[in-house]
């Protein structure tokens, strides 16, 4: 299923074409230094595209995007939308093969711009590995702010649309440390 294309892209349900690419990528040191508990092997690949093929894009449960490109449906890179409890949290991966290229901007902006649309009333956040730099500077430019380094979670915060009580329990938690 597509869930929305962009000038250059699709963004669309995984499929098991895509699990050799998803292999390559997640076992890339450029790609794999700052994901956590990502599977990796070929087979658990296999499976999690197996269980996610049929994923639904709302908030009800999470769900991975895939990313292709939109002229030879090619996977650049893969996105997943974690909603939970009035907070959408999104993750990301994407091809050290297609690095520096804006397609990480492109989807991001269309997928959360249609999320938004869908779901005014929820935060968005995401967290990112301290010493990832384009992580954090693709962040601020989809318009999130840094919100702080939480210790517990060894990550950086970033906000979008937050509620005041969201700001203080993110607060909070940096405090914590």
């Amino acid at each position: 299923m597509t869930f929305l294309e962009t000038e250059r892209l699709i963004l669309r349900n995984v499929a098991q074409k895509d699990v050799p690419v998803i292999h390559d990528y997640r076992n890339n040191d450029i790609c794999a230094r700052y994901q956590r508990g990502q599977t990796k092997d070929y087979a658990g690949i296999a499976e999690l595209v197996t269980r996610r093929g049929g994923d639904t894009l709302s908030v009800d449960g999470p769900c991975m995007v895939a990313v292709a490109l939109k002229d030879t449906d090619e996977l650049v890179g893969e996105i997943v939308v974690m909603p939970e409890d009035g907070t959408i949290s999104l993750g990301y991966t994407f091809s050290y093969r297609h690095h520096r290229k804006g397609y990480a901007f492109e989807s991001l902006t269309a997928l959360i711009r249609l999320l938004h649309r869908r779901y005014p009333e929820w935060d968005f956040i995401s967290f990112t590995e301290p010493e990832n730099a384009p992580s954090m500077a693709l962040l601020t430019k989809l318009g999130y702010r840094d919100m702080g380094y939480i210790r517990s979670m060894e990550s950086r915060a970033f906000g979008k649309w937050t509620t005041p009580a969201t700001d203080e329990e993110i607060a909070q938690a940096v405090l914590r440390g």
